[in-house]
């Protein structure tokens, strides 16, 4: 859809024009080409956990989510106009990933050395939507090579096998025990939503309708507009402190996938805009969307990680393509400012992760994890941007 602008609204959209430049520019011609050299093991296969600030691999234990998280970010670089080989990295990501994670019932451990060699036999619900999302979106880029549609089917069995539980949702892992968590669910959905747009059948949609019911009838508190992290059985938030806290970041990534699944429902549309809006007045500061806040919306952990900043804008800027209101329109140029802080870095293709309450950057190695966020986030805006000529 064509989005308009009126004359009050051009600086705000030359803002946002402007950073989505910077930040195509910056993925295109620094963290690709870092990441997809010293990001990958060229001996043992596999994308690196962690580089440092200099740019040198860690060595660290490989958590089974960053795996497919890096297949996500390079299977969307070619749409993005990155020239480099993206397929041979997420080629060698995806069969270290589906040689060395796999257990025998189908679902993925959740840690490995760095030669693959199983550390954690565990499962965690978080992991296989990651391993999804990773399936889906590689699909396209790769075609039959890995029969990631057969993949994806026999890893949605298993799930419904090995983790579904009798009434809405997922066990949190295996084993199973509570907290249930809502964040793995937001993030099953981001899978499910996948297949559903590369034409996976009807179970993905379904999955997915499931899971943003959910959302909309058990996660969100419809009193505060807040959706909570931890619960219990019941899906009632846990009485400890984590059933009471609120995370800004995942209330902006929560609205950005509730816009995609949900946009032609008006109770949909109203609860993610009302997510942005809690998370904009009580979770913004500083120009930067903060770690942690309360049920009482008293801050927690006023720290800002990166990952915030990114949902901030990729929610902000769907929101502005959908509805054309001039304050997503401000809001993605602001979140945008506030995420091009963080790659003020020595090495270009860093970031780092987590500004302090005094306004300060913590100098600590740089998670691979994170690249994912940033691609998602520069992926949206460019959607925005590119629809200013539709």
């Amino acid at each position: 859809m064509k989005t308009d602008a009126t004359a009050d609204d051009a600086a705000h959209v030359t803002k946002v024009e402007a950073a989505c430049a910077r930040l195509t520019s910056w993925l295109l011609d620094a963290a690709y080409p870092l990441w997809s050299t010293r990001g990958i093991d060229s001996v043992r296969g596999g994308f690196q956990e962690r580089l440092t600030l200099s740019g040198e691999p860690t060595d660290d234990a490989r958590r089974a989510r960053v795996q497919p998280r890096q297949v996500y970010a390079f299977a969307r670089a070619p749409s993005l106009g990155w020239k480099g080989d993206a397929t041979g990295a997420v080629t060698q990501g995806l069969s270290f990933f589906l040689t060395r994670y796999r257990r025998p019932d189908g679902l993925f451990r959740t840690l490995v050395t760095p030669d693959g060699m199983p550390i954690d036999d565990r499962v965690l619900l978080y992991d296989q939507a990651f391993a999804l999302l990773a399936f889906a979106t590689a699909s396209p880029l790769l075609g039959s090579s890995f029969n990631l549609a057969g993949e994806g089917e026999q890893l949605r069995q298993a799930l419904y096998t090995h983790l579904k539980r009798p009434g809405p949702g997922f066990e949190t892992g295996l084993p199973h025990a509570t907290p249930l968590l809502s964040n793995p669910h937001m993030h099953l959905l981001e899978a499910a939503l996948a297949w559903v747009d590369v034409g996976g059948g009807s179970e993905w949609l379904a999955l997915a309708d499931e899971l943003g019911e959910l959302a909309i009838t058990h996660l969100i508190d419809p009193a505060t507009g807040m959706l909570h992290e931890s619960f219990n059985y019941s899906w009632k938030p846990t009485a400890d402190a984590p059933g009471r806290l609120i995370e800004p970041g995942h209330q902006f990534e929560w609205a950005w996938l509730l816009m995609r699944w949900g946009q032609r429902r008006a109770e949909v549309r109203e609860a993610a805009c009302r997510l942005m809006e809690v998370a904009e007045q009580h979770g913004v500061h500083g120009g930067v969307a903060i770690y942690e806040i309360t049920n009482d919306t008293s801050i927690h952990d006023a720290s800002a990680r990166l990952w915030a900043q990114t949902e901030r804008l990729r929610s902000a800027a769907l929101a502005a393509r959908l509805y054309g209101d001039s304050k997503y329109w401000r809001r993605a140029a602001e979140a945008a400012a506030g995420l091009l802080r963080y790659f003020t870095t020595d090495i270009p293709g860093l970031w780092y992760d987590r500004l302090s309450t005094a306004g300060e950057f913590k100098r600590e190695t740089v998670t691979a994890g994170n690249l994912y966020h940033i691609v998602g986030a520069i992926y949206e805006l460019g959607a925005l941007v590119r629809s200013r000529g539709q």
